[in-house]
């Protein structure tokens, strides 16, 4: 018997890969507007450079960008930076088509409601209440929570013992097979392939579900119930 259903959060609940390629590019316009004398495409591929080095979610990536291009840090042009990349962060941060009323028909099912995350702590939580959608989770794992990124078992682990339930009455969805995927499947989870946010062009998920959206849930979740 399913009783929860624990999202990924990134190009799960929201298409993370846009919002961040919108947010970056509204900052390098803002920086070179600002004195920045670089070429966007040159910009453009130092912060890709720097996000692969320290990760998609590293917070400094306008000041390391600014020091390994001049030496220096010059606060107008890290300023117009962040307020760029913030203002367009908040306008491109918006929840799949169909996102909501699925959320709300799984509570009206009965079903609980979990996020396990990569992002940081705080980061997670502001995407989340910014969509307000904070009050609709009954548990959130993320990074700063667990210490341990996806697959390892330890953050789909934390969520089941705050949701006080065993892994085979959980299904996990998520976008990136070797990370949601196969994490949860390592507990005892069943799993649920987001291919509407898969950035990778996966062939095998590997997962028990494979869908192309979100609304599919409630169906899959009821075949599974009836079944029990």
């Amino acid at each position: 018997m399913i009783k929860a259903v624990i999202f990924d959060l990134d190009n799960t609940l929201v298409d993370f890969m846009f919002l961040k390629d919108s947010a970056v590019n509204s900052a390098i316009h803002a920086m070179i507007d600002a004195g920045l004398d670089y070429p966007s495409e040159t910009i453009k591929n130092k912060v890709n450079e720097i996000y692969k080095e320290r990760g998609i979610e590293y917070q400094e990536v306008f000041d390391k960008l600014l020091f390994d291009l001049t030496g220096e840090i010059n606060y107008k042009i890290l300023s117009a930076g962040i307020v760029a990349y913030r203002t367009a962060r908040e306008a491109a941060l918006k929840p799949y088509p169909k996102v909501l009323p699925t959320l709300l028909s799984l509570i009206k099912m009965g079903l609980k409601l979990a996020v396990v995350s990569d992002a940081p702590g705080k980061e997670a939580w502001l995407r989340l209440s910014y969509l307000n959608f904070h009050h609709l989770f009954d548990v959130v794992v993320t990074f700063s929570d667990s210490n341990e990124r996806k697959p390892s078992p330890v953050p789909f682990n934390l969520a089941l013992k705050k949701l006080n339930l065993k892994a085979d009455e959980c299904l996990m969805i998520g976008d990136w097979a070797e990370r949601d995927v196969v994490g949860a499947k390592s507990v005892g989870m069943k799993t649920v392939f987001a291919r509407y946010g898969d950035t990778f062009d996966t062939q095998n998920p590997g997962s028990d579900f494979d869908i192309k959206d979100i609304s599919e849930l409630t169906d899959i979740i009821k075949n599974l119930n009836n079944k029990n």
